[in-house]
């Protein structure tokens, strides 16, 4: 039975009758009339020039249709891929943006690097003949390590980029701070490495291009989480193609978590080889060639100070980050270790003064860009490690070091000294909750416990801010982006009342199809299954900005909402009309417009029957017809927030670190579905704890070959790693939202990691350990120990 439902309840999925009966349609699914197979042959050295490159013998091979390389696409003037946020460093001058080839001439920079592609009539016919395609590569040395590639005499990526630096980018008061520090009673400091993390969503990368002779119209389909800004990169500074003769596709996509969030140079070239070929190319990636062509996440060294007095309140805190670009700068690289990580460096703590200094690295890696939470969990993890290092060292418990600090909630609006202010928030309220439902009041005796069996055991805590929406498109622009950060969203009521919502969000697993049919049945009285959500394809929706940085409901919702507003003030217009009654006397309630005071009333499927056969109608003040659009632009980020606890033990025999207890207490606003947050919790909660215990990218430090290249070498978490987590929200509304949402996706991967490696460090204290970089893995675990010396014992 058709029934309205509401903000706050928790349907089943829409999207998932799909999905969980395989019906749902995926790029890699899509045949189109007379496609090809296309195949990338990607550089096996991390740095050579090419010399040569000779395809004469894999275009003799059966089937082959062409075989391009980066010199065919230079001829044909098609530019290198664009950065979409520029930085400027602490001198004033612009970061050093090189040209990224979507094919390699002259030089290869990483292991994956594409030299050359191979179209065929069969995906099997272009693997051959890729493998018979000569190149003579002139092999230079190569270096990956951060600290490595800033050394006076290491390999030069660019001739144009000294010393490999990108930028030397700057935030905070470096003279408050270095004051503050003069009169500091205790300064705790820490070095740590925040390691390379390969993003391997379900559905590899995929992309199709089509060319329309006709009409000269290109379409490409792919695995892409911002339609709509492909096109505008593509197409206007990539390939040259005008936005009205480019269609961009984006249907089911299994996964992103930031790793399709960015132009990437398969779509460009198999878009500009179908325009050669007359004919639809389409490539798949193999899971082995995503480990090397996906943009990585996270690769920080740091080194990192905390002033604090003698009551341990913190004074300042002094930051320095090396942050890895890899060979080029992605499409949004440089703003993750820079404006995504230092403005969220105050955590949810009062420190008066903070500086931050980052330097972004060229190595000849894969490209860095955004992995989900994408530069606050790099913060979260230095700001609480510093945190859990200055309590062990002065003496004081580690949640009442964060309670004498967090910054209470009647303070809020707080302005941080790294340029944003938070509008709302309760930290204490979710450490308070998270630390009873974590029980740590009997932690001791379970320590004791697991001691009595010859085991560690460790309690760990995180409290995290996050910033989501992103920034308001002015504030972006200072801050370098290179275009807006609003979001679109159009209703079409039909004559019917049912409802066809176009949004300029993508859904790729959130279930956005849910809670945004939930928001507008909430609104405008609708049954949940009268209404469609349309995403994914430039030519059915209005211009927007996709779903990335926790934002398709704080920006997304927002302009849903307005559009919905706009739609119920022109059905009070039609209704007000129709019952013989001013504007002002019109009430919409639970799907119906009626007079105030009377029991006069038109439901909305009336009303919206009226809007499309006007016989009784304004039409010399309303045009007929019930269709609004919004574009909304953020007036401020939005700042979740939470507390969380991590409980393990440690094998000394073994090194294994088991997860055995998570709790987290997280402010996520507004909550429009609990079902999907919880699960969007769990979700972030367990990538996190896969960086933490699990995953590492690693690269032959002398060769640059990845030896994390498949799932044999690099450890995803599995679902017996984890116990049952214990997820509670304890919500602020925002103030600046429509809805007072905040966003939750990125959540759990921002509070997880420090929670896990505090445990992990608690677990290790009677051997002295003050520090563990990610991830605990076993091996790295069972050497601590084994180079410790001081035996197990209870505390």
């Amino acid at each position: 039975m058709n029934a309205v439902v509401g903000i706050g309840s928790s349907p089943k999925r829409k999207e998932d009758a799909r999905f969980v009966r395989g019906k749902g349609t995926y790029v890699a699914d899509i045949k189109r009339p007379g496609m090809l197979a296309g195949v990338f042959l990607r550089s096996e050295h991390a740095h050579a020039k090419l010399n040569s490159i000779d395809v004469s013998k894999a275009l003799a091979q059966p089937g082959v249709k062409a075989v391009y390389t980066g010199e065919d696409m230079k001829a044909d003037n098609v530019g290198g891929l664009p950065v979409g946020w520029g930085i400027t460093d602490k001198h004033g001058d612009p970061m050093k943006e090189p040209p990224h080839p979507p094919i390699a001439h002259d030089k290869v920079r990483y292991v994956g690097d594409a030299v050359a592609f191979v179209v065929a009539d069969t995906i099997e016919q272009a693997q051959a003949a890729a493998e018979m395609i000569e190149v003579d590569y002139e092999v230079l040395p190569a270096v990956v390590g951060l600290v490595d590639a800033l050394r006076p005499n290491a390999p030069q990526l660019y001739d144009e980029v000294e010393n490999n630096l990108c930028a030397d980018w700057e935030l905070g008061n470096a003279s408050a701070v270095d004051a503050a520090f003069q009169n500091a009673a205790h300064i705790a400091s820490i070095e740590l490495v925040n390691n390379r993390l390969i993003g391997n969503p379900l559905e590899p990368r995929a992309a199709i291009g089509e060319f329309e002779f006709a009409s000269g119209r290109y379409t490409l389909w792919t695995t892409s989480q911002f339609p709509h800004v492909v096109r505008l990169l593509m197409g206007e500074m990539v390939l040259g193609i005008p936005q009205h003769k480019l269609r961009v596709v984006a249907p089911d996509v299994g996964g992103g978590f930031g790793v399709k969030q960015f132009h990437y140079a398969e779509e460009a070239v198999v878009t500009w080889a179908a325009g050669k070929l007359g004919r639809p190319v389409k490539w798949v990636a193999q899971r082995s060639e995503g480990f090397v062509s996906d943009a990585h996440g996270r690769d920080h060294v740091t080194e990192a100070e905390l002033a604090l007095d003698e009551d341990g309140k913190f004074l300042a805190m002094r930051v320095k980050t090396l942050a890895n670009m890899g060979a080029y700068l992605s499409t949004f690289g440089p703003n993750i270790p820079t404006n995504l990580y230092a403005p969220l460096l105050s955590g949810v703590y009062q420190i008066p003064s903070i500086y931050c200094e980052v330097k972004c690295v060229f190595t000849n890696t894969v490209p860095v860009d955004a992995y989900r939470g994408a530069g606050r969990p790099e913060a979260t993890f230095v700001v609480e490690r510093l945190v859990d290092m200055a309590a062990r060292e002065m003496g004081i418990d580690k949640i009442d070091i964060r309670k004498r600090n967090m910054i209470p909630k009647e303070a809020y609006p707080y302005q941080t000294p790294v340029i944003v202010e938070y509008d709302s928030g309760d930290p204490l309220g979710c450490l308070e909750r998270s630390e009873e439902l974590a029980d740590v009041a009997g932690f001791e005796a379970r320590r004791a416990e697991s001691a009595s069996r010859g085991k560690y055991r460790g309690l760990g805590i995180s409290t995290y801010i996050e910033a989501c929406g992103l920034a308001p498109s002015r504030l972006a622009g200072q801050l370098g982006a290179r275009g807006g950060l609003y979001e679109s969203a159009t209703v079409r009521v039909h004559p019917s009342g049912a409802v066809t919502v176009l949004i300029g969000t993508h859904n790729h697993g959130q279930g956005h199809e849910t809670t945004f049919a939930q928001i507008v049945s909430d609104r405008l009285g609708v049954p949940f299954e009268d209404i469609d959500i349309v995403f994914g394809d430039t030519d059915r929706v209005q211009f927007g900005m996709g779903t990335y940085g926790s934002r398709s409901l704080v920006v997304g919702g927002a302009a849903l909402s307005q559009a919905s507003d706009k739609v119920i003030l022109k059905g009070r217009k039609i209704a007000a009309h129709q019952l013989e009654a001013s504007l002002e006397d019109i009430v919409f309630e639970d799907g119906t417009f009626s007079v105030a005071g009377t029991d006069r009333k038109k439901s909305f499927q009336e009303i919206a029957g009226a809007a499309y056969v006007p016989f009784d109608f304004p039409l010399e003040t309303l045009e007929p017809g019930l269709e609004e659009q919004s574009y909304y632009d953020p007036v401020n980020f939005t700042y979740p927030g939470g507390a969380h606890f991590a409980e393990v033990e440690i094998d000394p025999d073994t090194g294994i670190v088991t997860l055995e207890r998570y709790t987290a207490v997280d402010d996520v606003g507004t909550i429009i579905n609990p079902m999907i947050v919880e699960g969007q919790l769990h979700g972030g909660i367990v990538q996190g704890i896969g960086q933490a215990l699990f995953e590492h990218g690693v690269y032959d430090q002398a060769s640059g070959q990845l030896l994390s290249g498949s799932f044999m070498d690099y450890c995803m978490p599995r679902a017996d790693n984890f116990p049952q987590l214990v997820i509670e929200p304890h919500s602020t509304t925002c103030t600046h939202t429509p809805m007072g949402v905040k966003g939750c996706g990125e959540c759990g991967t921002i509070g997880s990691p420090a929670a896990i490696i505090s445990a992990v460090v608690d677990a290790l204290k009677p051997l002295g350990v003050a520090h563990v970089d990610m991830p605990a893995s076993p091996n790295h675990i069972w050497n601590i120990i084994r180079n410790a010396r001081t035996p197990v014992a209870a505390e």
